[in-house]
């Protein structure tokens, strides 16, 4: 499809949701369609206004629908986004483009099967302890009514989606209705496998041409081997590609607490010998003994208890594995002597036996293959103790996902990723290096004739199974393969693996397409450059008396958006008593329903944190005003930013700018975006942190931020809020 044939479609969409031709969009939707044709990943930033959602659904429609096998996956980070995506933009378009394109496009929404409820478990396919009582009809309590509305939504819904369920319930409640993969019976073995929501989902995405799913999925897709929870596709684009690293990071991280091998020691109870029991019981009390005296803090090497602690629980776990695989092998009898049953017994218990020891398993498994990976002490993790107020925890994360992203996902599949938020300190280079892509290989850096021009592994196409591929992760559990015997297609799997991961030179291409918005007309930014440099004690007297001059002149109109918690609720407190208008803060009510009241009412304040950096969208006269406390760096005891920077340094660069640098410019530039969000927005970003104009590298954060007018002139930002506050309908 040529150029002008990509403009038609373009043009088609927007007037299908009602938008207007941007040139950006036209040059982004061009960039992507080159990109999924010629597989030379791309980093597009294109900045708010731009209609990015279309400039590249249209692109990837064009190409699904080029050749029939293609599939495109579309991943978000936000739940607001894909419900954008699935709920609005893609029916207009599809509708749009059908009578150009010969037929309508598919689309459908993926999640993980723990999203959706399971009619198994809900119809009492569960003999956990203390479970049974909660699908009684006669429950009163409040868990057992919120388990009893959801079963009955459950035969009324037609997707099972968690998301679809108003009001929701709470993770515990939905822990007691859903199930993970590992926990899945599989289709073909449940007595609801010809009607359940999760199978429903994925049959419909494998007949789709777009894919809507989430990071944290397409993570799990691309870094377990073993594990396919995608259907075949031969692109990726990834919006909100700013936190591809941290939800990557997040998919492939994991932790062990006393309250988790607690109740995996009680689910386990009625599947294995009580010797077998036994083993994991003292297993589990060094465990949560080693919790309660090990030092919180990260571990380079793990400490002597630590390994002790892991060792035993570890090997206990393993044996509970290959006990539950040789109760299963013998037809549940084990178990059902136990309860007192007999043959019979097992019989009857069925596939509630079935259910139950699936979920004690996959408990199992997990903690199996925590302690495993921690015990390896890999130079690629870390690993650090957190003791909070209410629990401890051990936790793994990787050092970095850059490598696995690209071997496992640039070098197999054309991919795009775009944000508003991709150039930091001015340039693509600290993006492309998170995600892999080496800054020398970018295009337009390359002599016509390098070596980055060459071939690249891709990934071969197989086809579709009748089980959902999500099952992989429990495919174990069906034969005598135990955690202690790997086999042959193990060690093959392994040698593909390491092939796979030959670094081959891979060419990228990125692209800043700009926004429609004149930033330098319609906003300021004003750096209180007077205040002495925030400290560790909170907010002073003399940051209250600047925000509270702010939103004085500014009537209200004010986002807050702060460090930690306890700083917005304490500003919230102060400004409460000194003015007169109404703030709401972060915690008092679901986020959705505060965005909501802070749009209705000019006169509103909205605080909050990390949710609402990234998370408001409100145009028009009721955000006016946006005020940062300070420059959003990670804490300096977070462990795993902590080992980032050594490993940087280490490596010879500056690990405080490649690390704590870098995330604050990314925080500041998401909150910094939240003032305009249409063409007649007009406001100011207060930075109430002198540092953004005195220190070193203040230049690399001012160059990450939207280019408003700049200044630290108080009065003069005081006078353009009366100013705007008076001109506001």
């Amino acid at each position: 499809m040529g150029k002008a044939d990509l403009e038609t479609l373009l043009a088609s969409a927007v007037a299908a949701v009602g938008g207007e031709p941007r040139p950006g969009q036209v040059e982004m939707a061009q960039a992507v369609r080159r990109a999924l044709t010629e597989g030379d990943p791309l980093l597009v930033q294109a900045g708010t206004g731009t209609g990015k959602s279309l400039a590249y659904l249209v692109p990837a429609i064009a190409h699904c629908l080029d050749r029939r096998d293609r599939r495109v996956v579309v991943a978000t980070a936000t739940l607001a986004l894909q419900r954008q995506l699935v709920a609005h933009d893609l029916p207009l378009i599809a509708d749009a483009l059908a009578p150009a394109l010969g037929r309508v496009p598919e689309f459908a929404l993926l999640k993980g099967r723990s999203n959706y409820v399971c009619k198994h478990k809900i119809d009492g396919g569960d003999e956990n302890e203390g479970e049974e009582a909660l699908f009684d009809a006669s429950a009163v309590s409040d868990l057992g009514r919120q388990i009893l509305r959801v079963r009955e939504w459950a035969e009324e819904t037609d997707t099972g989606d968690r998301d679809d369920l108003v009001p929701g319930v709470s993770d515990r409640v939905w822990s007691m209705v859903s199930v993970s993969a590992r926990e899945c019976l599989t289709a073909s073995k449940c007595p609801f496998g010809t009607e359940c929501f999760a199978e429903e989902a994925r049959e419909r995405a494998r007949e789709a041409d777009i894919i809507v799913t989430n990071h944290a999925l397409l993570a799990i897709n691309t870094f377990d081997s073993d594990v396919q929870v995608l259907p075949e596709h031969d692109a990726v684009v990834v919006d909100e590609a700013h936190e591809l690293v941290s939800r990557a990071t997040g998919a492939n991280s994991g932790e062990l607490t006393g309250g988790m091998v607690d109740r995996a020691a009680r689910r386990i109870r009625k599947h294995v010998d009580e010797k077998t029991h036994l083993v994991f019981e003292q297993a589990v009390e060094l465990f949560r003994e080693m919790l309660d005296t090990a030092d919180a803090r990260r571990y380079p090497q793990l400490p002597e208890d630590v390994v002790e602690a892991l060792t035993a629980l570890r090997d206990a776990s393993r044996q509970v594995i290959s006990a539950l695989v040789r109760g299963r092998e013998k037809g549940g009898a084990k178990g059902a002597s136990r309860a007192g049953g007999g043959e019979d017994g097992a019989a009857e218990v069925g596939a509630g036996t079935e259910g139950a020891r699936r979920q004690a398993q996959a408990a199992i498994e997990q903690i199996f293959e925590l302690s495993d990976r921690m015990l390896l002490t890999s130079p690629d993790d870390v690993i650090w103790l957190d003791r909070g107020d209410r629990f401890s925890s051990l936790h793994i994360a990787p050092l970095s996902v850059a490598q696995q992203l690209r071997h496992r996902l640039f070098a197999r599949t054309h991919t795009v990723l775009t944000s508003a938020t991709l150039k930091l300190g001015g340039d693509f280079d600290g993006v492309a290096r998170s995600v892999g892509l080496y800054p020398e290989e970018r295009a337009d850096r390359l002599p016509a004739d390098s070596a980055a021009n060459g071939p690249r592994s891709r990934r071969a196409p197989s086809s579709d199974s009748a089980d959902d591929s999500s099952d992989a992760a429990s495919s174990a559990q069906d034969s005598n393969a135990t955690p202690a015997n790997a086999s042959a297609s193990d060690e093959q799997s392994a040698q593909d693996d390491a092939q796979d991961d030959t670094d081959h030179p891979i060419r990228w291409n990125a692209l800043d397409v700009g926004s429609p918005f004149d930033y330098p007309k319609q906003g300021i930014l004003y750096i209180a450059r007077h205040l002495a440099p925030p400290g560790r004690d909170g907010i002073r007297p003399d940051q209250f008396d600047e925000l509270a001059g702010l939103i004085e002149a500014a009537g209200g109109r004010t986002l807050g958006l702060f460090s930690s918690l306890r700083g917005a609720q304490a500003a919230a407190a102060e400004i409460s008593d000194r003015l007169s208008y109404t703030v709401l803060c972060q915690g008092e009510d679901s986020l959705p329903q505060l965005i909501a009241r802070f749009g209705e009412n000019p006169r509103t304040c909205l605080f909050g944190t990390l949710s609402l950096w990234q998370g408001v969208n409100v145009p028009g006269p009721s955000c006016q005003l946006v005020v940062i406390d300070r420059i959003p760096f990670p804490r300096p005891d977070d462990p795993l930013a902590a080992a980032r920077q050594e490993a940087v340094a280490r490596n010879g660069g500056n690990g405080f700018m490649a690390v704590a640098a870098t995330h604050a410019a990314l925080l500041l530039a998401q909150g910094a975006g939240r003032l305009i969000r249409a063409a007649g927005d007009r406001g100011v970003v207060a930075i109430l942190d002198s540092r953004l104009a005195t220190a070193r590298y203040a230049s690399f954060l001012r160059a990450s931020l939207p280019p408003f007018w700049p200044t630290d002139d108080t009065k003069l930002v005081r006078a353009a809020l009366r100013r705007l506050d008076a001109e506001a309908p």
